[in-house]
């Protein structure tokens, strides 16, 4: 695990840039609060919003970047308004949590730009259960959140706009629907039954620390659209959290809330949390959940048994995500994994005829940006298979044609990033061999997409690298009909 945290690939080290920008402007946002006077709540809570501006906002554009983080304090400050309006009215504040749950949950529908505010939205009524918020405290809350969405974007789109150097792929969209059979609103409504169960049974456990359990239930169903995925990440959440625990134990409780090094240490989680999001969802957790302990030492409320009840109500937030997915309107992993392999192979498509058309002289193509979206696609088929490929799955020929399909996808990717260099070479030239090349991509493409048996033949070893890219791809679409389906001629994962 260690290794594929800290070895894995980061192209153009954006990774790395992702996390030194956000210690950079949460750092910033904190300094500022602490500066305008605002007290340790007020502060605590400008740095959360400032962490979720950085973290949430993914759209595909600056210019979306931007009025996606304008339009936060729009959904973030009537929510806090709300949370801490109802903060002694526990049964109107949890059914208005629950409300906002769902409204969140429902938002993914419209992409990445509800997908972050839906976050911030919840995130919001969250951090005041975490604060104990009242009404009181809303002028301070409200300047610190405004001051620290200022901050961070003046740092994104000032300081350091990196994105303007490197476009982002845009974030492929959930699979679609009508009505229930919508992933978002199956998902939505999963949620907030999930959601209502734990917050049940954690007010049971803790009249105090019920929201942990909320809390859990909902990151469960964050970036996930069916099923197994979820369950993968209830459990990766549970581990995270255990690992989390155990150093804090070591760390955050004998420091007991110490200043300077606890907020060494907060800087270090931060760095962790947006370096690890993308490749670990256990480290991720892991630095979440030291955050939170470093957080209620600086509050002076941090001990051992603080951490048992963590612990405990991320259990009850996981249990029940995994009832809400297994009887509530389930989505299964053979529909989303399907639909996610679908868009993949479209893009390998499109991306080859883009290269093939630069080579014949053409302007307008970029594959380069296919090659990125192509990426985030081969990510979120590995997010869905995931399930299949787990060490606890207990169908193991299944597992072994998930890993031949992820094999397979990722030579296809290997060759189009070949293909796509070549492309950028001005002295790279058409040959009458590349466009039927290119034309027997296509048709491997539609074939799969159909179900149908892939003819593929033996070609000679190509000098031109164009064509031996293509030859590669043609040969890895061809071995991808076999995994893709079962020998009774049914999909790779089944319902």
């Amino acid at each position: 695990m260690l290794k594929r945290v800290f070895m894995s690939p980061d192209p153009g080290r954006v990774r790395l840039r992702f996390a030194t920008r956000a210690v950079l402007g949460i750092g910033l946002a904190v300094m500022l609060c602490g500066l305008a006077g605002h007290s340790l709540t007020g502060a605590v809570t400008g740095g959360l919003a400032a962490m979720l501006a950085l973290f949430t906002v993914t759209d595909a554009t600056v210019r979306g970047q931007a009025v996606t983080t304008a339009l936060l304090p729009a959904v973030g400050l009537p929510v806090l308004t709300a949370a801490a309006a109802l903060h002694d009215h526990p049964v109107a504040r949890d059914l208005t949590f629950l409300a906002v749950v769902g409204a969140g949950g429902y938002a993914r529908r419209w992409g990445p730009r509800g997908h972050s505010l839906g976050i911030f939205a919840f995130m919001t009524f969250f951090v005041a259960q975490f604060l104990h918020a009242t009404a009181g405290d809303l002028p301070e809350l409200y300047a610190a959140v405004l001051l620290s969405l200022l901050t961070v974007a003046a740092v994104r789109f000032g300081l350091w706009c990196y994105e303007r150097r490197l476009p982002p792929a845009p974030v492929p969209a959930p699979p679609g629907g009508v009505g229930l059979a919508r992933v978002t609103t199956r998902q939505a409504i999963q949620a907030t039954a999930g959601a209502g169960f734990a917050l049940v049974v954690g007010q049971l456990i803790s009249g105090q620390r019920w929201y942990w359990a909320v809390g859990a239930t909902w990151w469960i169903f964050v970036n996930t659209a069916s099923r197994g995925e979820t369950l993968v990440r209830g459990f990766r959440r549970i581990l995270g959290t255990v690992i989390g625990i155990g150093l804090g134990l070591l760390v955050a409780v004998p420091l007991r809330g110490t200043p300077t090094p606890t907020a060494v240490l907060v800087a270090v989680c931060v760095f962790g949390i947006f370096y690890t999001a993308a490749v670990s969802y256990t480290w991720m957790m892991l630095w979440v959940t030291l955050l939170a302990e470093l957080l209620y030492g600086l509050l002076g409320v941090l001990d051992p048994g603080l951490l048992a009840l963590r612990l405990a109500e991320t259990g009850i937030g996981a249990v029940g995500a995994l009832l809400a997915v297994l009887f509530m309107l389930p989505v299964t992993t053979h529909a989303v994994t399907d639909a996610w392999i679908r868009h993949a192979l479209r893009c390998v498509r499109a991306c080859t005829a883009e290269a093939a058309a630069l080579l014949a002289g053409g302007t307008g193509a970029d594959p380069a940006d296919r090659v990125r979206e192509l990426e985030q696609l081969l990510g979120r088929v590995r997010l869905s298979v995931a399930p299949l490929v787990h060490p606890l799955n207990p169908m193991p020929a299944r597992k072994r044609r998930a890993r031949r399909v992820l094999a397979l996808l990722d030579d296809c990717a290997r060759e189009i990033r070949g293909l796509v260099a070549v492309t950028a070479d001005p002295e790279a030239s058409h040959d009458a061999r590349l466009t039927a090349a290119c034309r027997r991509v296509e048709v491997a493409v539609e074939a799969l997409m159909a179900g149908r048996d892939l003819p593929f033949a033996e070609r000679p070893a190509a000098e031109e690298p164009a064509l031996a890219h293509l030859h590669g791809l043609e040969r890895a679409l061809a071995e991808l009909a076999a995994p893709l389906r079962t020998p009774s001629g049914s999909p790779l994962v089944g319902a």
